[in-house]
């Protein structure tokens, strides 16, 4: 059965090495002590390894089960969630008006990542509520908040997302469900929504669910979207359960993984609805919700990478094949380690290399969105916009690459269930998928962000590039030459794709869109590059002052010079790809395809 060692020692060089926490001018940032956060960290850390890792092949076997109309969860699962509630893990970063702990995001972050390696379909439970309490705290009434935010916190409800339909995923402007207006005020929904995560289970006493839906009188497309509040159970003026609602789950899917997360089609038959902010303005109110889905998926990937690279580390270690090349290393032994070979070792410093870097990237992306909501930092808030779906998309694809790296290290032993890798894989599959593909998140960052108010956001991050590489330039020339020197030419890869998207795109839109799936990747290597020169830098300076454990900081600056060198040049293809144009990827006509065809 696989482990999992929660990653506290990288985590706490991140908070207070790299981002240095405490001294940042951000509310609430100055109680993130070394203590306090290690206290948290290592106390999430033995309710990942110790209660939820070891029911992750559990949920994986058993999956969910719809009797009567109810969804069973895997066994255990309901005392571990009960566990998770009363330790307060579900209310870290909420509001303290409604019950929560007000900590900041990039706290909740840390601890979300370890949940997620440990067992991520159970995870997914507590996710989609927070995610749920965001939208109702940014843009419910002052009535739906208490009614609805102090449960939700405390995860006695449960929270979720209605927004596809069996006939549209991604252009939700063609969604058919219903909202009708009420005489009291409510509103009756009518419709189908597939793809619920958490649409029904027995873990909490009500689910709030979130529904996207159009008024009778509604505009055409996106525009014509209302949102609304639709519980399982409606809710008393004192707050007590009141009769059930008119919605059931009608079935759950048949997945590739995550089976341990309940994945429903829910049945809207007339339920009793209530309208959230205005009118026709739903998607703007989801996309608090799908935003942060975003951010949380991003990490998903990087999390399921985690687990699967330790697994394969141990595997590697004991693992007994052949000899090393240079002569025996366990000469006392029948064969050595195969992490003695060389590519084996390529292939455990290509995880190790994301991993890290990817938890960084994702680390200062929650610090941006403390200072955008704690400090009113709008320029924090349009770059985490920016650089949204370049978490989602990049971490994704690169996370489930690192879990099939990591079931390679184990051979035909990462082939079978008995080690655990290949559930990593499955279960990290889902990430590239839901909550827009990552086709659609490389066309929202070229088709909308790079441009959004005149670009301010892409040019500030090269802004930021140019000032740190000025900064940290010229003090030490080995430091220059592995780590800015190669940052500064990716740099100037993907200001080269911008140009060309600025000179080529508006004319011709499809040499865009052909070349924004490498855009995306390009930015990602760029963003992780910047990270492992900000990580070097933090790992030289301890190791100059006698800070810290020496071994560690030396195993950073290696994983960090291993990065640049092997990883970065990759943008240099992208751009090529990129500039390549639209022609070779529209070469062929739609019945080309099947010209091979008998």
């Amino acid at each position: 059965m696989p482990t999992y060692t929660p990653p506290t020692k990288d985590m706490q060089f991140l908070l207070h090495d790299v981002l240095k926490v405490a001294e940042a001018d951000i509310p609430g940032y100055d109680e993130l002590d070394r203590a306090f956060t290690g206290a948290v960290l290592e106390e999430a850390g033995k309710l990942s390894a110790e209660v939820l890792a070891p029911l992750n092949p559990v949920g994986d076997r058993q999956g969910c089960t719809l009797e009567n109309g109810v969804v069973r969860t895997p066994e255990g699962f309901k005392d571990a969630f009960d566990q998770v509630r009363a330790g307060g893990w579900t209310a870290l970063d909420c509001d303290p008006e409604y019950g929560g702990q007000g900590l900041p995001y990039l706290v909740s972050t840390a601890v979300g990542e370890m949940f997620s390696s440990a067992n991520m379909a159970f995870n997914m439970y507590q996710g989609l509520t927070h995610g749920a309490y965001n939208t109702i705290h940014a843009h419910g009434s002052e009535e739906q908040k208490r009614t609805y935010l102090p449960r939700m916190v405390t995860c006695e409800w449960g929270g979720t997302m209605n927004l596809t339909e069996p006939h549209c995923g991604t252009d939700l402007g063609l969604i058919r469900t219903k909202a009708e207006p009420q005489d009291d005020g409510t509103y009756r929904i009518t419709g189908q929504k597939i793809w619920i995560s958490a649409g029904e289970h027995d873990m909490v006493d009500n689910i709030i669910h979130l529904v996207l839906a159009k008024l009778p009188d509604a505009p055409e497309g996106t525009k014509g979207i209302s949102l609304f509040i639709v519980p399982k159970f409606l809710v008393n003026a004192d707050g007590s359960l009141g009769d059930r609602n008119a919605l059931s789950c009608g079935g759950l899917e048949d997945k590739m993984g995550i089976h341990g997360n309940a994945t429903c089609v829910m049945n809207y038959d007339g339920a009793t609805g209530y309208l959230v902010g205005e009118p026709h303005k739903g998607m703007r109110a989801m996309f608090t919700m799908m935003n942060e889905a975003r951010l949380g998926v991003g990490l998903q990937g990087y999390a399921q990478a985690e687990v699967a690279y330790q697994n394969a580390l141990g595997f590697a270690l004991e693992r007994l094949q052949g000899r090393d090349v240079t002569g025996p290393k366990a000469p006392e032994k029948p064969a050595d380690p195969i992490i003695v070979h060389p590519d084996v070792r390529r292939n455990l410093m290509d995880q190790k290399a994301f991993v890290e870097g990817a938890r960084a990237f994702t680390f200062w992306g929650a610090r941006m969105i403390d200072a955008g909501h704690r400090a009113g930092d709008a320029e924090a808030e349009q770059m985490i916009s920016l650089l949204t779906p370049v978490i989602k998309g990049f971490l994704t694809d690169k996370g489930f690459e690192t879990t099939v790296l990591a079931q390679q290290t184990l051979g035909g032993s990462g082939f079978t269930r008995e080690w655990g890798l290949e559930q990593f894989v499955r279960d990290a599959r889902i990430t590239m998928i839901y909550e827009g593909t990552n086709g659609i998140q490389s066309l929202d960052l070229v088709g909308r962000k790079l441009g959004q108010d005149g670009g301010k956001a892409i040019m500030a991050f090269f802004d930021m590039i140019k000032a740190y590489i000025k900064e940290n330039s010229g003090a030490d020339e080995v430091f220059d030459q592995q780590f800015l020197d190669p940052l500064k030419a990716a740099s100037k890869d993907l200001q080269a794709a911008g140009t060309y998207f600025m000179q080529h795109g508006m004319k011709a839109p499809e040499n865009a869109l052909a070349g924004s799936y490498d855009f995306m990747h390009l930015f990602g290597h760029v963003c992780l590059g910047l990270m492992w020169a900000r990580m070097a830098d933090a790992a030289r300076t301890n190791l100059a002052a006698g800070a810290g454990d020496a071994a560690f900081h030396e195993a950073k600056l290696a994983t960090g010079r291993y990065y640049m060198a092997r990883h970065l040049p990759m943008t240099a293809t992208h751009l090529a790809r990129i500039q390549s144009g639209a022609g070779p990827v529209m070469a062929l006509a739609p019945d080309q395809f099947a010209a091979g065809a008998a």
